[in-house]
């Protein structure tokens, strides 16, 4: 898609943004680690869960002239929607974190395109940032919790049901498997395309698939289509420990 045209795909209904903190991983454990916050259990759309900071873009990160988020077509240019995402970046991560961050430092990680199931059609911008010094106040009417772990480590953690993850998270921290170095990091998402996922969720709700998946398309409602010969992207999340399937 080019930047002057405009972005505002059938169903979805608003934008968010979503950071993932960096910071090097403790001495006995090199690498990575990430900040993952805890949502309150009774009440919002992640209630329960382990989140990276972020939230709803608000009319306040909208260019000049338009309407609140949320409200009928988008109709901003991708490079509208990018400003605003980075704008609402930054000021999640202020409210839920105390943690000060300029638009500059973020780098584009991915772009997620809702399900028709969500409760709310948001499209999603991660970004990935340093995470500045000084310590994590979290934002108490939004947050009661938070925990620096390594990829790895949540994700064992999750795999152990101790841990409360969605699909993005999940497969946000399964792509910083590896990681050397935050500079690394950065250095990559910085020098390449960001990633797009239209996600769409098969009969059950226990598999999430995105193009180019076999189950994909429009006959996904069959249930050969999952077994059926072809390219793989998908979630398997039917227990635990969840399977990322990836083959061309």
């Amino acid at each position: 898609m080019k930047a002057n045209d405009r972005t505002a795909p059938a169903g979805v209904t608003g934008l968010a943004a979503t950071v993932v903190l960096l910071r090097a991983g403790a001495q006995r454990a090199p690498g990575v680690e990430v900040l993952l916050l805890e949502r309150p259990h009774d009440r919002g759309s992640f209630a329960g869960a382990w989140v990276f900071p972020g939230g709803a873009v608000d009319p306040e990160d909208l260019p000049a002239g338009h309407g609140p988020a949320g409200r009928g077509p988008l109709g901003l240019t991708l490079a509208e929607e990018e400003a605003a995402s980075r704008r609402a970046a930054v000021r999640e991560t202020r409210e839920e974190t105390g943690l000060v961050l300029q638009a500059a430092q973020l780098a584009p990680l991915s772009r997620w395109h809702p399900p028709r199931e969500a409760p709310k059609r948001l499209r999603t911008w991660f970004w990935l940032a340093a995470a500045p010094a000084g310590p994590v106040t979290v934002g108490a009417d939004e947050v009661i919790g938070h925990r620096w772990l390594s990829p790895d480590a949540a994700l064992a953690l999750h795999a152990r049901g101790d841990l409360r993850l969605f699909p993005p998270t999940w497969l946000t921290l399964h792509g910083l498997l590896g990681a050397t170095s935050v500079a690394a990091l950065l250095q990559r998402a910085r020098g390449s395309e960001r990633a797009e996922f239209a996600t769409r969720m098969l009969p059950g709700g226990g598999m999430t698939v995105w193009p180019p998946d076999v189950a994909y398309g429009q006959d996904a409602a069959d249930p050969a289509r999952i077994d059926a010969p072809g390219p793989r992207n998908r979630l398997d999340m039917r227990e635990l420990p969840w399977r990322y399937l990836r083959a061309d």
